[in-house]
């Protein structure tokens, strides 16, 4: 089992920064790929950004790409989401998830945090 903790959320204005955290505990981090997602109310789950297990590659969702960066410190077991220029879209709960692939569908995830709250004003 893998447990996943968020932390880092809060209310930005817009064009401001966040960085979130998630720290892993259970099954070995650097043997599983991470990922951010984020769902608004009344929304889908939707891809943000993915990190392979080693960190040396990266994937974002294009609402983000160039504003958003994922990273990883394998020995601190946490996944890291620094969120430039934020707008008031971005706003919605921000969830890690833990898998042994990667995949931009929320299904193919095993493991989930408990999400951390994003709210953007304008």
């Amino acid at each position: 089992q893998v447990q996943l903790v968020e932390s880092g959320g809060g209310l930005v204005q817009a064009g401001g920064s966040l960085r979130l955290s998630c720290a892993a505990s259970g099954r070995t981090f650097s043997n599983l790929g991470m990922a951010w997602f984020r769902q608004a109310p009344g929304m889908e789950r939707e891809f943000v950004a993915s990190i392979t297990k080693s960190g040396l590659s990266t994937s974002y969702a294009d609402s983000v790409k160039g504003r958003f960066t994922i990273s990883r410190d394998n020995a601190k077991n946490t996944v890291y989401l620094q969120m430039n220029s934020l707008k008031p879209e971005d706003t919605a709960v921000y969830y890690c998830a833990a898998a042994r692939g990667l995949s931009v569908v929320p299904s193919q995830y095993n493991y989930w945090g408990q999400g951390t709250q994003v709210t953007v004003s304008s």
